[in-house]
């Protein structure tokens, strides 16, 4: 069972790895914010391996919750070698049974959520990131954290695409802050256990990922564009529609995740996107259009108040460092990744406000 996801992505995604997924054999991964968009997917993708494709099945104890997670993530399924534990991992997390993997991806990334739980969003990643370090010593487990590219801010047009080793730009007062800045502090985490305490730690700052499982209500650009097109209204691009983004689909994303969490250098954090085309939002609407082959209306507004204002106006990662240690290479194109979320979606989004 896949529930809102594709189940030909899932299959992709353990096919892509090759040999490599077979390390997980015979392991527990001890997984948080197991209901989020890339957490639902880390849930199907461990029970699809465990029951298909490794030679001992993999545990997988997968934390969350719920505060975000929707009427998607809410629903939570019955999955073969699977255990879901209602937990806020800003509380300690007792675990007796051995862990060789933790995959820190709890948090509140989308800016409608984190403007409603500033606190929440700010804690996840610094209190929780800790007590998720200290179980990782504990059992002598590699350790990965799940940053983002907003930790960059608004890079100067010289670090454009951006490399990891990149300081950023970053407001500490701004209406981004409680999510760039706790990000930043957890990666600052990683780094003290590392050094101080030999725990192999690494961070992924993932760049714009997207596809099927996104919830509607999100309120990111994708869902949002194709809760508007299901409902047969105008596209909302907000600002100029000049600012630009590269897009990675979720099968590239999850591959790119894997290798760092099995092979990641310790101590070291790795861009995970595709750093082509950088469009901006209007592209992206043209780029909509000759993937449902019609014309979409669309109107450019002013930004709500309900959005953080200082959004980064440029987003391109340069993923050599992750070419180059973990042969990550993307291959879904932005046509292809957009055909299956916008057909997806059409199935799965209800069009309502």
């Amino acid at each position: 069972m896949t529930e809102f996801l594709l189940h030909s992505d899932i299959v992709e995604i353990a096919e892509r790895l090759g040999p490599a997924v077979q390390e997980f054999s015979g392991k527990t991964v001890l997984l948080t914010g197991g209901r989020g968009f890339l957490g639902r997917y880390f849930m199907a993708l461990f029970a699809y391996i465990s029951d298909k494709v490794l030679e001992k099945p993999c545990r997988l104890v997968a934390l969350d919750n719920l505060i975000t997670a929707g009427k998607e993530g809410a629903d939570i399924p019955d999955l073969p070698n699977v255990t879901f534990i209602r937990h806020n991992v800003i509380e300690p997390f007792k675990w007796t049974d051995e862990v060789h993997y933790v995959i820190h991806a709890a948090g509140i990334a989308s800016p409608f959520y984190y403007r409603a739980y500033p606190l929440e969003t700010l804690e996840v990643a610094v209190r929780g990131t800790r007590n998720m370090l200290e179980t990782a010593q504990r059992h002598g487990a590699r350790f990965t954290f799940f940053s983002s590219s907003e930790i960059y801010g608004d890079p100067d047009v010289k670090h454009v695409p951006t490399q990891e080793s990149y300081r950023g730009n970053v407001s500490c007062q701004g209406p981004r802050a409680c999510y760039d800045e706790s990000k930043r502090v957890g990666e600052t985490l990683c780094h003290i256990f590392h050094e101080k305490h030999g725990t192999a730690t690494n961070t992924i700052r993932p760049f714009n990922v997207y596809g099927p499982g996104m919830q509607e209500t999100d309120y990111r650009v994708l869902p949002n564009f194709a809760n508007r097109i299901k409902a047969g209204r105008p596209l909302n691009v907000y600002g100029s529609g000049n600012q630009t983004r590269t897009f990675c689909y979720i099968t590239d994303a999850m591959v790119g995740f894997l290798l760092v969490v099995l092979r990641g250098v310790p101590g070291e954090p790795y861009n995970i996107g595709n750093p082509t085309p950088e469009i901006s939002m209007l592209e992206l609407v043209h780029r909509i259009e000759k993937v449902l082959r019609h014309k979409v209306e669309h109107n450019v507004i002013e930004y709500p108040d309900s959005y953080p204002a200082d959004e980064p106006n440029r987003r391109c990662p340069d993923i050599r460092k992750a070419r180059l240690q973990l042969a990550f290479e993307p291959t879904v194109t932005l046509e292809d990744g957009l055909g299956r979320f916008l057909g997806w979606a059409d199935k799965v989004y209800t069009g309502a406000q």
